[in-house]
């Protein structure tokens, strides 16, 4: 499925979604590395099959082999370290913050592309899963890798926009279910 296999999905009420995809699939201010791999980390994150799908369908391409892999560690390790370390910023409970997490996460060391691009890429699922914690962390390192403002907001307005694809297709999905065949 293509981009616009997906934007065609999408209800009349969503049409701003269509435009923003539009927008952002043509977004400049990230290199096109860093453009597809956050559209494909965030597709992950958003967790719905159709999107995910289209969206590395699209953008897979723009991506190496192991940049492709390096937005798919992000996404995987992100989905584990952004419930440990929300949990550690919401319970406020201060002994937890001087506790080692004790998750495997060595992949962070060596993603297989530039640090930059797998924080902005940890970023993004960070954005899509909520994690302040690891928002706060991950846009540090981007903004002393010498990322802008502008560039990372663009990134999270990646993240931003296929999260609300992937919602409201999933939405039109469950609704297309007659009640008595989801029961």
């Amino acid at each position: 499925m293509s981009i616009d296999t997906l934007k065609d999905r999408l209800p009349d009420y969503a049409r701003d979604l269509k435009l923003n995809l539009s927008s952002l699939a043509a977004e400049s201010l990230l290199s096109p590395q860093q453009k597809a791999g956050s559209f494909v980390a965030a597709a992950l994150a958003a967790n719905h099959a159709p999107t995910t799908q289209a969206v590395v369908g699209a953008f897979a391409a723009e991506l190496s082999p192991e940049a492709l892999n390096a937005a798919k560690v992000a996404a995987a390790l992100m989905a584990m370290n952004n419930i440990y370390y929300r949990f550690v910023h919401l319970v406020h409970a201060a002994d937890y913050k001087t506790l080692p997490a004790k998750l495997r996460m060595t992949a962070m060391a060596k993603p297989g592309v530039d640090k930059v691009d797998f924080e902005l890429w940890s970023l993004v699922v960070s954005a899509v899963n909520g994690c302040g914690m690891c928002l706060e962390a991950h846009e540090k390192v981007c903004r002393e890798a010498g990322l802008s403002a502008e560039q990372i907001q663009a990134a999270v307005r990646i993240a931003a926009t296929v999260h609300a694809v992937a919602r409201t297709l999933g939405a039109e999905e469950a609704l297309a279910v007659p009640l008595a065949q989801a029961a």
